[in-house]
């Protein structure tokens, strides 16, 4: 376990259970979060790489075995262990085969439960008897290699199946990393241009002398060097689709060029006066605000709106960290193919703590760094991360909020956390304020004013 305190999440509708168990395996050294559900346990396992699970078989809504199930596809490092006052031989198969260590029935010593938790902890050690399991991907995780099961992903992934029959032109905009090229050839392997060439073309990368050529071609002579003809991309991509990458990069006169194209469907090449007639669906994608651009002057408002057909914003990671494991285990498969090799769950603790700036991009660079460094080895420990993914704490469960349409009233939602937390040490320390204020570290006269305000006092 990297020497840290094993993470443990506890799942059982019955409250005074739950609390207790709670409490005793805190007092043994795990850390301990409780859920109520299946439907909250799925939430918290989003956020959370937690070590082990224990859940009861009969909950309401998810049961315990489909819950287990869940957290193995989620991570297949997870322990988890099912209790139950319905013990069969029948539960108990059912519950190994989606993935459970082991089954115990109510009523049981809490020491049994110890013993099969510590068992679970040293067989993991020992034997590494969770490989790391081949992804098994279900179709609505992904669209054409875009992988993910968060909401930010599923809203994007039904966008982009709505915008690739049309053969409007699209702006992807996004932070760098994000995958705007992934998302531009999706949109074009779903479209009806896809027996025609997907063509990029990264603005930034060329000098601004060279692009307006990349872009229309020229023939012979129409410059120095030029010393043959040569098709642009523009042509290239007749029939079919031209990305162009940081598009805000380009001049002031190359815009004015580029509208032209857009809005005639037809230019001339460097050197030529003959028009060359193309059909061509454009995506065009940025990191930078082009609104701010032509609010600026730097950016042509025309060239904008011409652009600007269907807006496509792509989420940086940190806005979508359930994603992460997801990911992970896809870049495990990548760069090390058929291996047992796996994550530790600390390890994927620290993944999900960081922020990620450079996004899908720099968590692939990770991964690769951490397969490399790990090689000879069954297990990727935190250790081989980056050192700045290394120093991110990652001793909470940070909650994932999903903003209504209309805005998240923040004092109102901060208030039921807080008030939430309270009633929960108060439950924990059976009504004793001392103890109560020392589980949330503060002063127990802060707490009796908390109280006062909360209406509970």
């Amino acid at each position: 376990m990297s020497g840290s305190s094993p993470h443990l999440l506890f799942v059982d509708d019955e409250a005074t259970l739950r609390g207790l168990m709670a409490e005793r395996l805190g007092e043994r050294g795990f850390e301990v979060v409780e859920a109520e559900s299946g439907e909250r346990a799925l939430t918290l396992l989003d956020q959370f790489a937690f070590d082990v699970i224990i859940t009861d078989l009969r909950l309401p809504g998810i049961d315990g075995s489909r819950l287990i199930e869940a957290a193995r596809d989620r991570y297949p490092g997870i322990i988890a262990i099912v209790i139950t006052g319905y013990g069969t031989v029948k539960d108990a198969v059912d519950a190994i085969k989606r993935g459970a260590s082991d089954f115990i029935a109510k009523p049981f010593q809490f020491d049994e439960l110890t013993h099969v938790l510590q068992k679970a902890l040293e067989q993991r050690r020992l034997t590494s008897e969770n490989a790391y399991l081949r992804s098994q991907l279900e179709a609505r995780y992904q669209f054409e290699g875009i992988l993910g099961h968060s909401r930010p992903m599923q809203k994007l992934f039904h966008v982009l199946e709505t915008v690739a029959r049309s053969n409007s032109t699209i702006l992807i905009t996004g932070e760098t990393g994000t995958g705007k090229e992934v998302v531009a050839r999706a949109i074009h392997h779903n479209s009806a241009r896809r027996a025609y060439r997907f063509v990029a073309l990264n603005c930034s990368a060329i000098p601004e002398t060279l692009l307006e050529a990349e872009l229309f071609g020229h023939v012979r002579g129409a410059f120095t060097g030029a010393i043959g003809a040569r098709q642009g991309r523009f042509e290239q991509a007749h029939k079919g689709t031209l990305f162009l990458d940081e598009v805000g990069t380009m001049s002031n006169a190359l815009q004015m060029k580029l509208l032209r194209a857009l809005q005639e469907r037809e230019f001339e090449r460097i050197g030529d006066n003959q028009t060359i007639k193309v059909d061509v669906r454009v995506i065009a994608a940025t990191n930078s605000d082009l609104a701010k651009m032509v609010a600026e002057g730097t950016f042509r408002e025309d060239l904008y709106y011409r652009l600007h057909v269907i807006p496509i914003q792509l989420p940086p990671l940190r806005d979508r960290r359930d994603d992460i494991p997801v990911l992970v285990k896809h870049f495990f498969e990548k760069f090390s193919p058929g291996s047992s090799m796996q994550v530790s769950q600390v390890a994927m603790r620290a993944l999900m703590a960081y922020h990620w700036p450079g996004n899908v991009r720099q968590l692939e660079n990770a991964i690769e760094r951490a397969v490399a460094l790990g090689a000879g080895r069954r297990e990727i420990d935190s250790a081989d991360l980056p050192s700045e993914v290394q120093m991110i704490p990652q001793t909470a469960v940070t909650p994932i909020v999903d903003f209504p349409d209309d805005g998240l009233d923040l004092p109102a939602y901060l208030a039921a956390i807080e008030r939430d937390l309270i009633n929960r040490s108060l439950d924990r320390t059976g009504g004793n304020r001392n103890r109560a204020a020392e589980l949330l570290r503060i002063k127990r006269t802060t707490l009796v004013e908390k109280l006062k305000r909360l209406g509970s006092a």
